[in-house]
């Protein structure tokens, strides 16, 4: 997936597949993450937000399914 270099602390990058609902993102670790069953309205919030990383904490993890990639 085709993810976008993002300005956070924790998040490199993150991508996004509206056909499928997945949201993808890289941490600054290097774990790469997929959630699933995101609408589109939680990743444009995401990539919005003034802290991708609060937002991501408060609105992302825990809530959508996920699997670690890498």
């Amino acid at each position: 997936m085709r993810r976008t270099r993002v300005r956070s602390g924790a998040i490199a990058s993150v991508g996004y597949d509206p056909a499928t609902a997945v949201l993808e993102i890289e941490f600054t670790s290097g774990d790469v993450y997929e959630y699933f069953a995101v609408p589109p309205s939680a990743h444009r919030g995401l990539v919005e937000a003034e802290s991708i990383g609060r937002h991501f904490l408060a609105h992302i993890r825990d809530v959508y399914p996920d699997r670690r990639v890498r």
